[in-house]
């Protein structure tokens, strides 16, 4: 897939100082979107969209396909009618880091209650009827995984675990019967959990919307992996490695490398793709046609598994003893092809990257990605610095694993410093290194240059996402209120026209599914 010379902001949803203590789909996300257009960027790149499980980590979700609740703008469910705006008053406003049990104690309860307002009234009242035909519709359309992510949901709620490992037998295995009896006994509960993810789509779709309105893509993430305590692999535990007792017999993870010495055990169950391949990877189509039905351009995580993953065994504490597995590599991407056409896929072909991920890259023709901070590292890492990038490229100042560029600054040692002072001129103390830096990867020759958001801001380590194999703390930064000022945008906007960075990454006739 070959993309238009264009750049873009990264920056996860619920990092948006949106009101209710968590980033949402509503009005501050409309306004990122007119702050985008001003600055002249065509891209916007989120973390995965799905709901969180442990650590509230978007690569640790209870499923592939679902959108995550916590998402939803209850500013715009008031206006729909759902909810009257004196109940979802005394929340917190704009600003300051997610506190997660926070929102799950205030925010979710009436997310629930405007849920079930709508089923109250849906049908009978003239003024929700049009949504009601809406819902109707995407319960029809999404039903192949909807229904059964409801029930996932409604079960956790009911055992008060996402283990479902931990379930009675019946409903673990699955037993026709014991379904039939939750679907009686839990039926108004069900309805919710549909309404809530009609509601999600409802509002991302409006969201979407208006980006395309302004000329921006969304480039989203989908991760190789899917968590154990997912209504996926309780659905199709056929085709993950489970032993009899539907517990994992070897888990996903990496080898130690840059961010650990232990590796990373992420405890993903791995996929029998033996047994993927023999239903045609229709799974794998299902959630490559969702991911297209929410994104336009989709990052493809840990593309290095699709060509060989790090298998370690259950009972293993770390990554150190684990072993390298052959991936199904073009056989999966070749059927996806056939399915659903050509898909504007980017390869997270960051790590240790052998000969034969780098060939299955580009046998499947996608772009893959480059970043700035790890070029000053050692000689070996210059293919991250923009002297070595190739048209086929997404390059950036860092990722949302990556300390912000003024925080990795700050802690870089003698021997980086010499080298980004070489690179890009003599830079003072503390955060003048972030535009210099920002400016080398917009002037790169990468088709697409993607900038964090922290980064445009200029801020420290407190602004981190994510540090890898760290259990806690993470994915809770939110933006400051009143950051997109016109004269960021300016500034950005002006950068984009020097480098000739003003293109849709798509061009105008290619929609991809839109």
């Amino acid at each position: 897939m070959e993309f238009q010379r264009s750049s873009g902001i990264l920056l996860h949803v619920t990092s948006l100082p949106s009101y209710g203590g968590i980033g949402d789909l509503g009005p501050a996300a409309h306004e990122f979107v007119k702050f985008l257009a001003d600055a002249k960027q065509h891209v916007w790149q989120v973390l995965p969209l799905c709901p969180t499980g442990y650590g509230n980590s978007p690569y640790a979700s209870s499923s592939a396909f679902a959108g995550n609740p916590y998402l939803i703008s209850l500013e715009l469910l008031s206006d729909w009618g759902w909810i009257g705006g004196d109940r979802i008053t005394g929340l917190a406003g704009g600003g300051g880091a997610v506190n997660f049990d926070a929102v799950e104690r205030r925010k979710l309860p009436l997310l629930h209650e405007a849920a079930a307002n709508f089923l109250d009234r849906g049908a009978r009242d003239a003024k929700l009827a049009e949504h009601w035909k809406a819902f109707e519709a995407f319960c029809a359309a999404e039903s192949n995984w909807l229904n059964d992510y409801a029930m996932y949901a409604v079960l956790r709620a009911k055992y008060n675990t996402g283990a479902w490992t931990e379930w009675p037998e019946a409903v673990r295995r699955r037993e026709p019967a014991a379904l039939e009896d939750v679907k009686r006994e839990q039926g108004r509960a069900l309805a919710v959990e549909q309404v809530l993810q009609f509601a999600f789509a409802l509002q991302w779709r409006h969201l979407r919307d208006a980006a395309a309105r302004h000329g921006i893509r969304i480039l989203g993430d989908v991760a190789i992996f899917v968590n154990m305590d997912s209504a996926d692999v309780w659905t199709h535990p056929e085709i993950f490695e489970l032993d009899g007792d539907l517990k994992p017999v070897r888990v996903a993870g990496v080898p130690p490398d840059y961010f650990s010495a232990t590796g990373q055990r992420w405890g993903n169950p791995l996929y029998r793709w033996d047994a993927l391949a023999a239903q045609g990877f229709d799974w794998w189509e299902h959630r490559m046609s969702r991911a297209r039905a929410i994104y336009d351009i989709i990052r493809l995580d840990h593309f290095r598994g699709f060509q060989a993953y790090w298998a370690i065994p259950a009972e293993e504490e770390t990554a150190v003893n684990g072993a390298w597995n052959e991936a199904p590599g073009m056989e999966l991407f070749e059927a996806l092809k056939r399915a659903l056409g050509p898909l504007a896929i980017v390869a997270e072909d960051l790590g240790l990257i052998t000969k034969e991920v780098e060939e299955l890259r580009m046998e499947a023709g996608f772009p893959g990605m480059r970043v700035i901070q790890f070029g000053f590292s050692d000689k070996g890492a210059h293919i991250h610095l923009p002297h070595r990038y190739t048209e086929d490229m997404v390059a950036y100042t860092g990722t949302h694993d990556n300390d912000t560029t003024r925080g990795w600054w700050e802690q870089a040692s003698k021997a980086e410093r010499k080298g980004i002072a070489a690179y890009v001129g003599q830079t003072p103390e503390g955060d003048g290194v972030v535009w210099p830096l920002i400016r080398a990867v917009e002037a790169s020759v990468a088709q697409l240059a993607i900038v964090p958001v922290q980064d445009l801001l200029e801020l420290g380590s407190e602004a981190r996402m994510n540090t890898p194999a760290v259990a806690a703390g993470n994915w809770s930064w939110r933006a400051p209120e009143g950051a997109w000022t016109a004269e960021l945008a300016a500034r950005l906007a002006a950068l984009v026209e020097v480098t000739d960075r003003e293109n849709d990454p798509l061009g105008v006739a290619e929609t991809f599914g839109r």
